[in-house]
């Protein structure tokens, strides 16, 4: 490692060792007034809406995004749309988060007295206790920092830190209190991995109805090839008068008839080509599951049978399907 790598890595190192500090310092201030603001957050039946100018309204939307996440109805507000109209998101029993470094930014100030017409409970989340946006709010969140951690010590970069870091620390121990579970957190996110885990079921996967390919056990196997090729599934459920599953014809079993038939595979029944008993899942199973299934078998099944608590035929459901949905085991 050369003299210029070690300079640069020491400078890296020195910042995260000043921003770690901070948020340590910010950490073992934690006091009463972070309590009633989580108590406020609980209580309120109306939104929380946050608000900052800057780098600070970044952090805002940040904060906001985090807690709507977890199924809290949050909200940025930008100061300049809110002195010009946009203030009409905000009802009375609304929390309202202000975010400001010194507690002095004047766009916020100027919202104060319009949002106690309004009848909020407010929240300064600022690094001055002495501020006039301290002093004006109900609750004042200590976020000061002594210093930045950017080289000339005016770049927000500790202050910014440890203000994400108090938002994070509510919405977290918010989960917490209001026992949101890992269901919860998929219902809000179902375009993500552990939404699709969690939330998507076989019936929403599977080809049912018409495009379910089945057959009687003594339709010949020249009319099954024929639904075999059309569905272009890779398998026919064979099932009786009832819709009873009884098997399943796939492309594996009919490689298989060639073999063991030879000239009269064409002729043959279904039923002597069909794999009986076959594997299946439920249309109510979760399609994560019944990807698990597939994939953990000795030898990789490829479309499974799909059947109802009465062991009724409603569906085909294929691995490709469930692969190209983006679901994964794991977290």
């Amino acid at each position: 490692m050369n003299d210029d790598t070690q300079n640069i890595l020491g400078r890296a190192r020195e910042i995260f060792n000043l921003e770690i500090e901070a948020a340590s310092a910010v950490r073992d201030r934690l006091n009463g007034t972070f309590v009633d603001t989580v108590h406020a957050i609980l209580n309120t039946t109306g939104k929380v809406i946050l608000i900052g100018a800057g780098k600070s309204g970044v952090i805002a939307q940040k904060v906001a995004a985090t807690l709507r996440s977890t199924g809290i109805v949050a909200l940025f507000l930008h100061p300049g749309d809110a002195a010009h109209g946009d203030l009409g998101m905000v009802t009375d029993g609304d929390v309202v988060i202000l975010i400001s470094k010194s507690g002095e930014t004047e766009e916020l100030r100027d919202l104060i007295p319009a949002l106690r017409r309004k009848e909020t409970l407010l929240v300064a989340m600022v690094g001055e206790e002495s501020s006039r946006i301290a002093r004006s709010a109900d609750i004042w969140l200590d976020v000061g920092v002594e210093r930045e951690a950017c080289p000339i010590g005016l770049a927000p970069t500790s202050s910014t830190t440890v203000t994400m870091l108090m938002g994070d620390a509510l919405a977290a121990v918010l989960m917490q209190l209001r026992g949101f579970s890992t269901e919860d957190f998929a219902k809000n996110h179902p375009g993500g991995s552990l939404g699709k885990r969690l939330l998507l079921a076989v019936s929403d996967m599977m080809h049912g109805g018409e495009n379910n390919p089945v057959c009687l056990p003594d339709a010949p196997m020249s009319d099954v090839l024929v639904l075999l090729t059309r569905r272009a599934l890779g398998g026919v459920n064979v099932v009786d008068d009832n819709s009873k599953l009884l098997g399943i014809v796939t492309d594996g079993d009919v490689r298989r008839g060639i073999q063991k038939l030879g000239g009269d595979f064409l002729q043959a029944p279904a039923k002597d080509v069909m794999t009986g008993n076959p594997t299946v899942v439920k249309a109510s199973d979760k399609a994560i599951d019944a990807l698990l299934l597939m994939e953990n078998r000795p030898s990789q099944i490829t479309v499974l049978p799909v059947v109802d608590d009465a062991n009724n035929c409603v569906g085909m459901i294929r691995l490709h399907d469930l692969i190209r949905t983006g679901i994964r085991p794991g977290r």
